[in-house]
């Protein structure tokens, strides 16, 4: 997290490595970050922008002793969205489900290109979301009506439940919450499906269907999140990888931010990622990336990801790229500038 007060010292590798003179490309191959005493980030364990204190650096650098940190929580820390999930007790991705509430978007910042938010305001969205007494002053769901509870309070309000009992049926959560049977039953897979690949990774060996039993899910109620926990797993196997194609395409200037593919879980059982060109220069209005068949260019920006399982065919701005499955960055750059060559290579 970033202390309290000290957001303005906050530099990113693309900064340490100008303060010293290199190119970020050579300054992560040296990667003098990784040398015995040097500071270790402010941001969150596993995020994928890494940033660091500007005081502690500049003290590592002249060789004297780098200063700690303050010290205790204070409401104006900086959380991002792993250190804020963790915060209310949820996994990153059902934050990214409500970060969206005004409460949340009036709050949020961003520091080295990162979105934070302060831990003042995360508890103030914490602390005034509607609890289980207000869904049971609903009396539940009424038929014929829509949800009592506004849908993007739905993962978390259901995480409270599932935290208190995990063998807790949609039937119950409809009863709790005042939502339709089938917006509970989605939340409670999508959260027992992120919860038990997040035990399969901290207990390596254990099957998810094992992982569901451990973690006290009855078997009869969690098939389909154990099929997407393994789809989420192969998500985040691939995601290092989708993450080093964007940075690739963003070098060769046709993002203009070096952002993340928006990987998405269609039908539970694959994993698409889609990443919008929006460079003046871009091949290509937006890339696919389909765990079946690889990459492939879209003809749309706006929805890159087609709707059910057939493949598009190509013509009309899609073209099925070569390579394989998981090209090197290199050869899915190559293969949008030369592609008559690439084909014939591969």
């Amino acid at each position: 997290m970033i202390r309290a007060g000290r957001h303005h010292l906050v530099r990113t590798l693309a900064d340490l490595a100008a303060q010293q003179g290199l190119g970020i490309d050579r300054y992560t191959r040296l990667k003098p970050y990784e040398a015995a005493g040097f500071p270790a980030p402010v941001s969150s364990e596993g995020a994928r922008t890494k940033l660091y204190d500007g005081e502690q650096v500049d003290a590592y650098l002249r060789g004297e002793t780098v200063p700690r940190l303050p010290a205790g929580e204070d409401d104006q820390d900086l959380l991002d969205r792993r250190e804020s999930a963790a915060e209310l007790g949820v996994s990153p991705d059902t934050w990214k489900k409500y970060k969206s509430d005004p409460t949340l978007t009036a709050a949020r910042t961003e520091v080295g290109g990162v979105e934070h938010w302060p831990r003042s305001a995360v508890r103030r969205y914490r602390d005034s979301r509607p609890g289980r007494s207000a869904a049971a002053t609903a009396g539940g769901r009424p038929k014929n009506t829509g949800d009592q509870v506004p849908r993007d309070q739905v993962p978390a309000l259901t995480a409270e439940l599932l935290d208190a009992d995990p063998a807790i049926s949609a039937a119950t959560v409809t009863a709790e919450l005042g939502v339709h049977r089938d917006t509970a039953q989605d939340a409670l897979t999508r959260l027992r499906a992120d919860r038990i690949a997040d035990h399969v990774e901290a207990h390596p060996g254990v099957t998810p269907a094992e992982a569901a039993a451990q973690l006290g899910y009855p078997a009869g109620q969690v098939r389909r999140a154990t099929d997407r926990a393994g789809v989420v797993l192969r998500a985040r196997h691939v995601g290092p990888y989708l993450t080093n194609v964007a940075a690739a395409l963003h070098r060769a200037g046709w993002t203009t931010e070096e952002t993340a593919p928006d990987v998405q879980l269609p039908g539970d059982d694959r994993v698409v990622a889609a990443l919008v060109l929006d460079g003046v220069q871009a091949p290509a209005p937006a890339l696919v990336w389909d765990e079946r068949y690889g990459w492939r260019t879209a003809p749309s920006r706006r929805h890159p990801i087609t709707k059910g399982a057939a493949l598009p065919s190509e013509g009309e701005g899609v073209r099925y790229l070569a390579g394989g499955i998981t090209p090197p960055p290199g050869v899915v750059v190559a293969a949008l500038t030369t592609p008559d060559q690439l084909a014939e290579e591969s």
